[in-house]
């Protein structure tokens, strides 16, 4: 791809769009520009330039790459909904599911705090110039990290469902990269090392070597220019000697392979600082020592052609010892396919030879995104592509259960993002797993169940510890138990037990389920004695989790056991059933008890009040109050004969009827170990309640107390929670409801 900071014109793109797109698809792509045009109108990047130009360059990028129309749609609206005031449901109103589905995925989470607009993107997605507030997360305030981390996990899971919502996202940080001397100095480097660390992996796993390249060079660029300008200046030393050495060794091998029948397009290898960079790192020597420096590429009609160019190179001039690799018969973990070889050429100097075919190439070029560019999809191209999706989607099948969004990132780095190993089991199966991985990562792929038992492994026969780093080749064998499960210090990391997400979210499903289990029993006693207490039976738990929106009796029993879940609400919720008077088991014809708190005394609050046994007053007739000496008020009913012949008017209250509470009379068994003022404190309990006592019996035998009550209470809630009061006071063994009679 051609690294440009000039703006891409919109007669360019559709230039760029590829001849196979019908009218249709190019009026989708219009319809879309001139959305984001609008959108896009006020704003500018920091060069100065019209945003829309972005917006246009990442379609551009996108063209290339021969994506659906439906895709460089969204490229161009792919700013719109987090940067203007265009939303979700106007995309999806005017360009249907699967573009918002698109654009939904690289959108950022906006709730999240940002300083302002201008720092919202990852990568040079930092350069509007006017700022404006954005929704601020109390919780995370300040913490960039959390922000990205977010993002990126959102991105990531979306790629999982469409991996086109990466092949935008890659555009955008592409341009980004392309324009990031445009961005404020202090963001560079983090723009640049987060590309490093996150996109290009991305891009590699993904199989984009076009994109991968440049996004590695363009981000050295940043993180250590010292070095980006050192290797570049060499290599621009060095150019016009290694082209004219380059363009003999081309010569000889059209002549060579010409003479045995091989049809071949040579060309020179292009130089990525990056890489140069990484592999003097890497076997730690200078420049001139690299001996990809000179490279060749040789790409022909097949595969036999492939093997036969390699046995004539071999042939001709000395292969390089361990130099030698075939990603033909055994590709890379992105599906890349090669022959890699390097030889002392003639004039006694390294020269490094890639062969492929055609097919080859265009995979190698554009990894996963060539499935779009074979004109007719053939079968072969169409099997490629779903393998390599079946594959990303099975490295990343733990995603979804990582909440913690730095804990994902990180663990796309171990699990996607790391080089492979290819492990062998006692039968000679292939298991493919990161670099790094041990021998309980080995287990679990292979089997939940025998991760979950693994006690220890035999590597090529030979008993190795759990931590041991496995390598390619390395054929393992588990030794399991037939009971117990994983031990919590395999997820201690200073240990190096397991290294990849996958087993970690598997060991931490069966302590969660181990843990659910015995929620889910607490929880079930818990609701079992409580209702035994209340003297309910023959509930219906699976109307009682419905009427609490759970889905399920267990789900409620879970939450109930590890304290999500009060047991106070699911009394309180089956209190407010119309079934309640059956549950206490009282006729609605019967008169129930009526709180004498019902009376209310004009002027004057909280004076004991007490029913006249003259004219027992019921609740709704005429009444009036008697201040008596010592006792209160007596409420007697205005036509009291009493009332009518006392003489003392000036002891005459003028009182009403209140808020009228219904209560029911609930008999109680409460047992205890007898002690001096037991019955005063529970009595004293039930009046701090306003619960009024209808009838108490209290036998004594052999030390043990045994208390019968019938208390006056408004519901199951007040019943549940005077019978846990009365059973924390001291010596109370048990209170419990008991059947009538």
């Amino acid at each position: 791809m051609k690294s440009t900071n000039s703006a891409i014109p919109l007669e360019k793109l559709l230039e760029q769009l590829p001849e196979k797109y019908i009218g249709t698809d190019r009026d989708l792509i219009m319809r879309a520009y001139r959305v984001a045009e609008e959108a896009h109108r006020e704003q500018t990047r920091h060069s100065g330039e019209p945003y829309i130009n972005h917006c246009l360059s990442v379609a551009s990028i996108l063209a290339e790459l021969r994506v659906p129309p439906e895709v460089i749609a969204a490229g161009l609206l792919h700013d719109t909904v987090e940067d203007t005031s265009v939303t979700l449901a106007d995309i999806r109103r005017d360009f249907g599911e699967t573009i918002t589905s698109l654009v939904d995925g690289v959108t950022k989470l906006t709730h999240l705090p940002r300083v302002s607009r201008g720092d919202q993107h990852a990568g040079n997605d930092d350069d509007k110039q006017e700022t404006e507030e954005i929704p601020i997360a109390p919780a995370l305030l300040g913490r960039k990290e959390d922000i990205v981390s977010e993002t990126l996990r959102k991105t990531f899971l979306a790629m999982g469902k469409d991996v086109r919502v990466m092949f935008i996202k890659l555009a955008d940080r592409l341009h980004n990269m392309r324009t990031l001397s445009y961005a404020p100095e202090h963001k560079r480097k983090r723009i640049a090392q987060e590309t490093l660390d996150i996109f290009c992996p991305v891009a590699n796993r993904l199989g984009i070597w076009q994109i991968k390249w440049e996004l590695e060079d363009l981000a050295f660029r940043y993180v250590n220019p010292t070095k980006y300008r050192e290797i570049a200046e060499l290599l621009t030393e060095k150019r016009p000697d290694r082209e004219s050495q380059l363009e003999t060794i081309k010569e000889n091998l059209v002549q060579l392979l010409a003479q045995n029948n091989i049809k071949a397009e040579i060309s020179g290898r292009p130089k990525h600082i990056y890489s140069i960079y990484k592999k003097m790192q890497k076997k730690d020597k200078p420049f001139d020592m690299v001996r990809d420096v000179r490279a060749v590429r040789l790409i022909v009609p097949d595969i036999p052609s492939c093997y036969a160019a390699l046995g004539i190179i071999h042939t001709s001039w000395r292969p390089i010892k361990d130099e030698f690799d075939d990603y033909i018969a055994a590709p890379k973990d992105n599906f890349y396919q090669s022959l890699h070889t390097a030889v002392i050429y003639e004039d006694r100097r390294p020269l490094e030879v890639q062969i492929r075919t055609h097919d080859m190439h265009l995979n190698a070029e554009y990894g996963i995104a060539a499935h779009w560019r074979y004109k007719e999809g053939t079968k072969q191209s169409d099997k490629n592509y779903e393998q390599h999706i079946n594959s990303l989607r099975s490295m990343m099948e733990w995603g979804p259960d990582v909440r913690d969004a730095a804990e994902f990132v990180e663990s796309m780095h171990t699990d996607v993002f790391q080089d492979r190993v290819y492990i062998f089991t006692p039968r000679g199966d292939a298991i493919d797993l990161p670099a790094g991985s041990t021998p309980i990562d080995f287990a679990y792929h292979v089997h939940t169940d025998i991760g979950h038992c693994c006690r220890g492994a035999r590597i090529n026969g030979k008993l190795v510890p759990l931590y041991q780093e496995l390598k390619t080749g390395d054929q393992v064998e588990i030794l399991t138990a037939k009971r117990g499960g994983p031990s919590r210090d395999w997820l201690n990391v200073n240990l190096g037990l397991v290294k990849t997400q996958r087993a970690r979210s598997k060991i931490k499903v069966w302590f969660k389920k181990q843990e659910d289990e015995q929620n889910l029993q607490q929880g079930r006693d818990t609701l079992e004695k409580e209702l035994q207490r209340l003297g309910l039976k023959d509930i219906n738990f699976e109307k009682m989790a419905r009427e609490l929106n759970y889905k399920t009796p267990d789900e409620m029993f879970i939450e109930l056991g590890n304290g999500d879940l009060p047991v106070s609400k699911i009394i309180k919720q089956f209190s407010q059933q119309e079934e309640v008077l059956d549950i206490f088991e009282i006729s609605p014809a019967h008169s129930p008890a009526t709180s004498t708190n019902a009376i209310e005394v004009v002027g004057l609050k909280g004076m004991l009040t007490t029913m006249g046994r003259c004219c027992n007053p019921m609740p709704g007739e005429p009444i009036i109050g008697f201040v008596t000496r010592g006792r209160g008020a007596t409420i007697h009913r205005q036509d009291c004969p009493n009332i009518l012949q006392t003489k003392d008017r000036e002891r005459l209250l003028q009182v009403s009827w209140g808020h009228i509470e219904r209560t029911y009379p609930v008999p109680i068994k409460i047992k205890a170990y007898d002690r001096q003022g037991l019955v005063n404190d529970i009595s004293n309990l039930l009046a701090d309640e306003s619960i009024n006592i209808a009838d108490v019996a209290v036998n004594t035998n052999r030390s043990i107390a045994d208390l019968r009550l019938v208390i006056e209470v408004k519901d199951l809630t007040q019943l549940s929670r005077i019978l846990t009061r009365i059973e924390n006071l001291p010596n109370v063994m048990e209170a419990h409801r008991t059947n009538p009679g």
